[in-house]
């Protein structure tokens, strides 16, 4: 029997239907980084956030059949995990809000070109775009989250926003030239 540790997720997930000691793996694989992502792309609280966890989480459960093996599990847990988001600002009637304060390494490969990551160095540009993401509409903040924070491929966003991957690569490439544009005007 192989070990859950070198088993991909999709094998875990197929198997934890029924062996379900084995979707503790899953929870352990995702957690942190589902918590890192709804921390950034939220102002819930910590007790928000592990309410919103335990939901991701059976909804994962409770559709193990409905998985598509097409599409990677860890496309599918973050749409649950975006959807799961998106039903609690609606409840809670909150407006959605992403912190790009991070790690400022990722502010610079976003801005993209040479010598505006150069200037962006300085304390002041790390702020402008900062801010510029944080005005960002909602549409180009999720791609942002998802493709810088989150890494994932423009595929993988594809299937968790549901938009075309193509659609995916337009919006990236606007958010570049966005904060270009705002950087070159800032300096």
């Amino acid at each position: 029997m192989d070990s859950p540790l070198t088993l991909s997720d999709e094998e875990v997930l197929r198997r934890s239907s029924t062996e379900r000691e084995l979707f503790a793996h899953i929870i352990q694989r995702y957690e942190h980084k589902l918590r890192l992502y709804i921390q950034r792309k939220s102002h819930a609280s910590p007790e928000d956030i592990d309410d919103l966890l335990q939901n991701i989480f059976i909804k994962v459960y409770r559709n193990i059949k409905g998985f598509d093996p097409s599409l990677r599990f860890s496309s599918w847990i973050y749409r649950i995990a975006y959807n799961e988001m998106v039903d609690w600002y609606r409840k809670e009637k909150r407006t959605p809000h992403i912190s790009f304060d991070a790690d400022e390494s990722i502010l610079y490969t976003i801005a993209g070109d040479q010598d505006t990551t150069e200037k962006a160095l300085k304390e002041e540009q790390k702020k402008v775009v900062s801010t510029a993401l944080s005005s960002l509409d909602q549409i180009y903040q999720d791609i942002v989250e998802l493709r810088f924070y989150e890494e994932k491929s423009y595929e993988e966003i594809g299937d968790i926003l549901q938009i075309p991957p193509g659609t995916v690569a337009i919006r990236i490439s606007r958010v570049k030239k966005i904060l270009k544009t705002l950087l070159q005007n800032h300096a």
